[in-house]
């Protein structure tokens, strides 16, 4: 069977039919793979409750599999991140624009995410397209960008956020790492911003208030709604996002109710800039300016 990809927006996301994710054929897999190279975010329903050990022998054939720096896992399977809100919670997930762990030295490539039990409303997230936050941005300012660094932190996020989940942390080292401020995807080519709210703390070529100010626009800039699309979560949907590309929020806006599933993060390479292709694309949309 051929699987069927429905996109969502010309700019980001696309839902897929046609396959069962335990029972993938090695062409449904490749087709799969390139349609999350080519929407940055797919989704999936209609596929049961995952079991812990079907949900990470998909997620490998990506790649090796990420362990998170600091949530807790699943006592039988350290790859499994137990995503859950509920009426008690310090904090939920995702709730705040980010790239998940882009303070690693190679952050994941991907994020598999499957929810079990869903509020009655509310819960959905939003996906931007950085491919898009950069490419929208004027030639001159993309070329700055593709010379600077970033400094992505984990300290001031993860400290002490899973206490009442039992995590003691207090000797616990969170990593930091530097990577560049336009970052080229893999497969696709394309160049994409790479700061983020939640990690990004400066940008290592200039002044404190240089760095802020820059950043605080590109924030800003990264947020603009036609770059965004919005996942209305179904019980036992999946959601599949590509964290070289993408940015995510998972909104908390119905407590004090329930969400809960299961995510399984696939590790990635270290960031890199490719000028190449980026010098010849500036080039010819200047010459046409």
């Amino acid at each position: 069977m051929s699987i069927n990809v429905h996109p969502i927006s010309p700019v980001i996301g696309a839902e897929i039919s046609g396959a069962k994710l335990s029972q993938l054929t090695d062409a449904q897999f490749a087709a799969i793979e390139q349609a999350l190279v080519d929407h940055q975010v797919i989704f999936f329903r209609d596929q049961g409750e995952l079991a812990p050990e079907a949900q990470i022998t998909f997620a490998q054939r990506f790649g090796e599999l990420h362990l998170h720096p600091a949530a807790p896992h699943m006592a039988d399977h350290p790859e499994v991140f137990v995503i859950h809100a509920h009426k008690d919670s310090q904090v939920a997930n995702g709730n705040g624009w980010h790239t998940d762990v882009s303070c690693d030295e190679q952050p994941p490539l991907g994020t598999l995410l499957q929810l079990h039990v869903l509020p009655p409303s509310g819960g959905d997230t939003l996906f931007a397209s950085m491919f898009s936050a950069f490419e929208t941005l004027s030639p001159a300012l993309q070329a700055f960008l593709a010379t600077l660094t970033a400094t992505h932190e984990s300290e001031h996020v993860y400290r002490g956020r899973y206490a009442d989940r039992g995590v003691d942390d207090a000797a616990k080292i969170y990593p930091s790492a530097v990577h560049p401020v336009v970052r080229t995807h893999p497969r696709s080519g394309r160049q994409a911003l790479y700061v983020n709210p939640g990690f990004t703390t400066r940008i290592n070529e200039l002044g404190r208030a240089e760095s802020r100010a820059l950043l605080d626009f590109l924030f800003r800039h990264q947020q603009r709604s036609e770059f965004q699309i919005r996942f209305r979560w179904s019980v036992n949907a999946i959601a599949l996002w590509d964290n070289r590309c993408t940015q995510h929020f998972a909104l908390w806006d119905y407590y004090p109710q329930e969400r809960k599933g299961h995510r399984v993060t696939i590790k990635g390479e270290k960031p890199l800039f490719d000028a190449g292709p980026f010098i010849h694309s500036s080039m010819r949309l200047a010459a046409q300016l």
